[in-house]
């Protein structure tokens, strides 16, 4: 199986990058499905390979095998390219080679399978039943001359532990350039990770992102942090007595980190500021620059002193103001204690005048008190200008001795570059006329590579441009022949339709056999009659050209489409075919079933299925015939895994092997039974046919497991449909389901109590669903059970057309008996119309012998019995089956009563003794 670990890239923008995936190829549609991990049940995507092409490229000469070497492209028709990459350039190879191959067997497939696409099975990986063995023909012989090509071209590699199946024990690898999460599937990724969410793993909680260029997350340095914090106080003194926002600075910064090395962003920025001054010289560049740099604190050293002096003079004005405010209050004390003593004597406005005075004090003592508060600010902020002038002072003077270091430095550099250039002149002449000639042969090698180089340039992009117009010309013709196909189909379609009407045309106006007159018009009659009832074969070539092969011999499940003996039924056989085949090819233009089976198949590749709603829908809707061995082996299982389970390994094998030694009763009425069993299909028609043998041994085992049943007639059509699609164990354990699980005790017995009670719960179904039909019965006295018995019995085979047969069966294997009465109801209500017309119980009778074979719409038939006739309780059923239960075994105590009276009574009388029953002749 083609599976493995890949690095898909995907992303957008500063998340774009190569994540792990887990890759499964799916051969059934030529699908690349990538999961997230092994044990996903969803897939985040796939891609197509069956129109896809791939490429890769190659590394240069000397480089190292890294990332990109290993990394190859799929290339889609809407011009969507996915980017892959594998753990090593082993890898990639056997991947590449791997999907080409597969890519290759597809399409062959699917080439040879468009030659008939109803008489050939679906191209697929049959692996149980005998109907697989008929697709081993549909496949046409590839190209000769191609193989030899791939196969030269081929190269023999072999994969790592990351691809196969022994691939998903292995831990992902590790890609540390990428984040795995992906927005675009973010629904499909939080539902496959739910599970791992809920068992609190907290390990490598810390993000890391990473862009194209890889960026990194940097460590802050000390002095950053410092930078940082007084950026920040900077920032808040200039915010006060506003409302605004406020950024603060963050205490990292991001990086860009290169292939090899990684640098930090703001070193990369500083790069680039000194590559876009790099036109002035060296020495010119540390001058101008630490000259600015002076000039600049210069100016803020004085600006600062400047500002300390206004300062010192404003601190001097408000203690002179502090003293003369303090003079005036202790002035003002004393004349208020003054003039308390005196304020008996002094009028009321000398007085208001002195309240007066001391409400000014007592607002200048409230000023003394706010100057007081400002001047210890302001001595606070002279002591921080103070600090801050002495460090301005230390970094200029470090900034000085810097730059005379730099100059000293650059004026050596700069003697030492005037000396080299004056021995490099003076050599210059003698070594120019030596190297001469060498530089000319040079010059002209190196022209030639360049016309070289051109050149292929030219043949790469030509042959590029050919590639893509071929790839268009052939999407283009590819999709116009899609359309003629469908074209096509729905043209067969109308011409089964209208063959179907000209048989049936003919058949009236045949003249009867009675008749002996001899007229043109008979003659022309029965000569197209014989053409069209001729069997259709490859004899004639010309005819198949203009006619398209509409009725093969045998139909996909190998029963014969139209009878050899009888010309009546012949005619209506084939007439039945191409309505069926007309049916078929308009089915075949809606391919939602498909679709929606295709898609529930491909999310459960990683788990097992289960019961669900979804799973049952489907079935009712019918299993593809390409998917139907493996849904009807997973059913079966189902059923009896718990007999299964109590088994020991290799039961089928010793139970056919004890009925094949020993004595079995069974083993001669089953050699009778086995070329009556359907000698309409052609794999049991001979006794040399493949499914006889497998049919005996079936049936065989069955008889050593089941004593009481052994064997009873009914079985053998059981198995013999059970086979087209499974092997012998498993068609053995079918019959086990249906015998032991579905059916009541007794329902394959002698007596056949189970089948006798189940027609007496259809009769009471009969009478609540349709109740016209039986009463249209009951007045003509016609016992329908008759019909029905058999249908129950063998789950409807030889009562209806086979892909209404084999779709009847998709339900029953997974619902159980219930869908029995389900389309028995079905079937009358489909027909119910036309059975009330009947007036009498010989053409009622009559009708309903052959009417099931005339039903030939199964989706409509379908949609009768899972929705017209709802609802339709099991419980019901079992109720039903319990009461009428009891009442047959009256009726046959009451029969076996009369019996044993009869024999008796024939014992004792001479007259009677030469009477036999049927039971004393058969044995």
């Amino acid at each position: 199986k083609l599976c493995g670990y890949l690095q898909k890239l995907s992303g957008k923008g500063p998340l774009r990058g190569f994540r792990s995936r887990w890759f499964v190829f799916d051969s059934r549609r030529c699908y690349l499905y990538y999961f997230k991990g092994p044990q996903e049940a969803l897939p985040l995507g796939h891609l197509d390979i069956a129109s896809a092409c791939f490429s890769y490229h190659q590394p240069e000469a000397g480089a190292a095998a890294g990332d990109e070497a290993a990394a190859f492209e799929v290339h889609s028709p809407n011009g969507a390219v996915a980017v892959l990459k594998a753990a090593t350039r082993q890898d990639m190879t056997y991947w590449l080679q791997e999907l080409q191959q597969k890519r290759w067997e597809y399409c062959n497939n699917l080439d040879a399978a468009k030659r008939d696409s109803r008489t050939s099975p679906t191209p697929s990986d049959f692996s149980k039943g005998l109907v697989a063995k008929d697709n081993s023909g549909s496949i046409l012989s590839q190209n000769a001359s191609a193989e030899r090509a791939r196969n030269i071209l081929a190269v023999e590699t072999s994969p790592t532990d990351l691809v196969g199946e022994q691939a998903a024990s292995q831990p992902a690898p590790v890609q540390p350039s990428a984040i795995n999460f992906s927005l675009k599937q973010w629904s499909t990724e939080i539902k496959n990770s739910m599970s791992s969410l809920r068992k609190g793993n907290n390990e490598n909680r810390k993000s890391i992102f990473y862009t194209t260029e890889e960026w990194e997350l940097l460590d802050p340095t000390p002095k950053d942090l410092e930078d940082s914090m007084a950026l920040e106080e900077k920032r808040k003194h200039l915010a006060e007595g506003s409302k605004g926002l406020t950024s603060s600075a963050f205490p990292f910064e991001f990086g860009r980190i290169p292939h090899k090395t990684r640098r930090p962003l703001k070193d990369m920025i500083g790069s680039s500021k000194s590559r876009n001054s790099s036109d002035s010289s060296p020495t010119e560049w540390y001058a101008g620059n630490g000259n600015k740099l002076v000039s600049e604190l210069q100016l803020k050293y004085q600006s600062q002193q400047e500002e300390l002096e206004k300062l010192k003079k404003d601190l001097l004005s408000q203690k002179e103001l502090v003293r003369l405010l303090q003079q005036t209050v202790r002035s003002s004390q004393y004349d208020k204690y003054f003039t308390s003593r005196l304020c008996e004597g002094v009028p009321k406005d000398k007085l208001e005048l002195l309240h007066q005075k001391d409400d000014q004090i007592l607002g200048l003592n409230n000023q003394l008190e706010k100057l007081n508060l400002e001047k210890d600010s302001l001595q606070q902020e002279v002591k921080n200008l103070k600090c801050k002038v002495g460090e301005l002072n230390e970094r200029l003077g470090m900034l000085m001795e810097t730059i005379q270091a730099k100059d000293e430095v650059i004026m050596k550099l700069s003697r030492q570059l005037s000396e080299c250039e004056d021995v490099t002149s003076s050599q210059s002449g003698a070594v120019n006329s030596s190297m001469a000639t060498c530089t000319n042969k040079e010059l002209q090698e190196l022209d030639r590579l360049k016309d070289n180089l051109q050149g292929y340039k030219t043949q790469n992009k030509f042959l590029n441009k050919e590639i893509l117009e071929l790839a268009a010309l052939r999407r283009n013709a590819e999709a116009r022949e899609r359309e003629w196909q469908a074209k096509y189909t729905s043209l067969e379609a109308k011409l089964c339709q209208i063959e179907s009407k000209y048989l049936i045309l003919l058949q009236e106006m045949k003249t009867p056999v009675c008749s002996e007159e001899q007229s043109p018009a008979r003659e022309v009659i029965t000569q197209l009659l014989e053409d069209a009832l001729k069997a259709e074969t490859s004899e004639q070539p010309e005819q198949a050209f203009f006619k398209p092969h509409l009725v093969s011999e045998y139909d996909i499940y190998g029963f014969q489409t139209v009878p050899e003996d009888d010309e009546e039924e012949k005619l209506v056989a084939k007439s039945r075919a191409l309505d069926l085949k007309s049916l078929s090819l308009s089915e075949n233009r809606e391919i939602s079933t498909g679709v929606k089976w295709e898609n529930y198949l491909a999310s459960t590749m990683n788990r097992e299925m289960i019961r669900c709603v979804e799973l049952k829908n489907l079935i009712r809707s019918g299993i593809p015939h390409e998917h139907r061995s493996k849904i009807w082996k997973w059913c079966v299982n189902l059923h009896v895994k718990k007999f299964k389970d109590s088994t020991v390994p290799g039961y089928f094998q010793t139970l056919l092997q004890n009925a094949l030694e020993k004595q079995n009763p069974a083993s001669k009425q089953i050699e009778l039974d086995l070329l009556r069993t359907l000698p309409n299909n052609k794999h049991y028609s001979s006794p040399t046919s493949e499914g006889i043998q497998k049919l005996r041994n079936v049936l065989l085992a069955f008889s050593w497991r089941n004593p009481d049943i052994g064997y009873c007639q009914g079985l053998n059509r059981l198995v013999a449909i059970a086979l087209l699609y499974l092997e012998q164990e498993d068609a053995f354990w079918c019959l086990v389901t249906i015998v032991e699980v579905f059916m009541p005790r007794d329902y394959y017995t002698k007596t056949l109590l189970g089948s006798q009670v189940d027609q007496r719960v259809f009769k009471d179904l009969m009478s609540e669903k349709l109740p016209r039909l039986h009463a249209h019965f009951e007045q003509y006295k016609v016992d329908y059970t008759l019909i029905t018995f058999n249908w129950f019995l063998v789950v409807f085979v030889d009562s209806v057309v086979s892909d209404i047969l084999f779709k009847i069966w998709d339900s029953f294997l997974y619902e159980g008996p219930k869908v029995i009465f389900r389309f028995a109801l079905a079937l009358f209500k489909y027909k119910e119309e036309e059975i009330l017309k009947l007036q009498d119980s010989m053409s009622i009778f009559k009708y309903l012998r052959y009417f099931t074979r005339t039903i030939l719409d199964a989706r409509k038939l379908t949609a009768i019995a899972f929705g017209d006739l709802n609802p339709f309780p099991l419980r019901q059923i079992r109720n039903r089956r319990t009461y009428h239960l009891e009442k047959v075994r009256l009726e046959l105590t009451e029969l076996e009563a009369i019996r044993e009276d009869f024999l008796r009574e024939r014992d004792t009388c001479a007259e009677k003794r030469d009477l036999i029953s049927d039971d004393e002749e058969d044995s």
